[in-house]
């Protein structure tokens, strides 16, 4: 099994997903690569929580151009991640 912070990217801070946080969720970029079940001991791991539910999308990338070059932006994975009721995550404290 891979390590956690091969798993998990950096915490994603929307507009949308801090309304989430009310219901105790939490969302993150995660390696493409990843299952449920790899990103769920990941979270346990690295913020001492536990996780009830993971949620799991592929947000693809978009066509962007500059002039004459045309390009295309990375393709991402997200996760939303449900907790136990009580456990927060230190890294979204402030934005609630």
């Amino acid at each position: 099994m891979r390590a956690p912070e091969e798993i998990i990217i950096q915490p994603l801070v929307t507009e949308k997903s801090t309304g989430l946080m009310a219901e105790n969720k939490y969302t993150f970029l995660v390696d493409p690569g990843a299952n449920k079940i790899e990103i769920k001991h990941a979270i346990e791991k690295l913020f001492n929580v536990k996780v009830l539910k993971v949620n799991t999308l592929m947000d693809r990338g978009k066509m962007r151009r500059v002039g004459r070059f045309q390009g295309r932006q990375p393709d991402r994975k997200k996760a939303i991640v449900t907790l136990k009721p009580g456990d927060k995550i230190k890294v979204f404290e402030g934005l609630e």
